[in-house]
């Protein structure tokens, strides 16, 4: 599974913001739905990588926010808040959002808990890129582009009340075509990164057997 431990930056300098992101990340369709931890920490638990992208990057949006995905197992049966669960995605959770706080000026997410999370961190930190450095302008325009789909961009113009050729400039500009079309990536490289947890614990749990037997 994947678990997304959020943590707000200069939380002392701009006030509580969980609640304004538990409502944002509310439709998600969660394992275990985000809910306070401490503080001004937030955590949650979801099944499919798709999920954790998209989670991923509309709290990259918000610019407000250090990510950290997490990538192994969680502990059965599961409880019904993410603040009584545990596992190896938890752990590498809190690491993953411990160095996205010391990432710099890169958008601040990062992966942990596999041998394929960096690649998987690589991916959304181009994709938070392309996100973070969009203007408001540009902003109002893309949420009535529907990617992908024929016909949007004119149906936005129209919206909007300005021209074709002016949401075109934004759509280009912004990658939104390009950040789209890079999503599916970025599930995939969790997915595998998924994957190579799991076989690492399984080989793990063999080789432990192997030893209990010699003894």
């Amino acid at each position: 599974m994947f678990v997304l431990t959020i943590d707000q930056r200069n939380s002392q300098g701009s006030g509580d913001k969980v609640p304004d992101l538990l409502h944002a990340l509310a439709d998600l369709p969660m394992v275990l739905a985000f809910e306070r931890s401490v503080g001004d920490e937030i955590q949650g638990v979801c099944a499919s990588a798709h999920t954790a992208v998209d989670a991923a990057l509309r709290v990259l949006r918000d610019g407000n926010w250090y990510v950290g995905i997490g990538v192994g197992d969680v502990h059965e049966p599961l409880p019904r808040s993410p603040r009584e669960a545990g596992g190896s995605a938890f752990v590498a959770a809190r690491q993953a959002v411990d160095r996205a706080k010391k990432t710099g000026d890169r958008p601040p997410v990062a992966v942990a808990g596999s041998a394929g999370a960096p690649e998987a961190e690589a991916v959304l930190v181009l994709l938070g890129r392309l996100i973070t450095e969009r203007t408001d302008a540009e902003w109002r325009i893309l949420q009535h582009v529907e990617p992908g789909k024929w016909g949007t961009q004119t149906e936005a113009a129209r919206k909007l009340v300005i021209s074709s050729q002016a949401v075109s400039k934004a759509v280009r500009r912004a990658g939104w075509q390009e950040e789209w079309a890079a999503r599916p990536a970025a599930a995939v490289l969790l997915e595998r990164a998924e994957s190579l947890a799991a076989a690492a614990g399984t080989n793990s749990g063999t080789h432990s057997g192997n030893t209990e037997g010699d003894r």
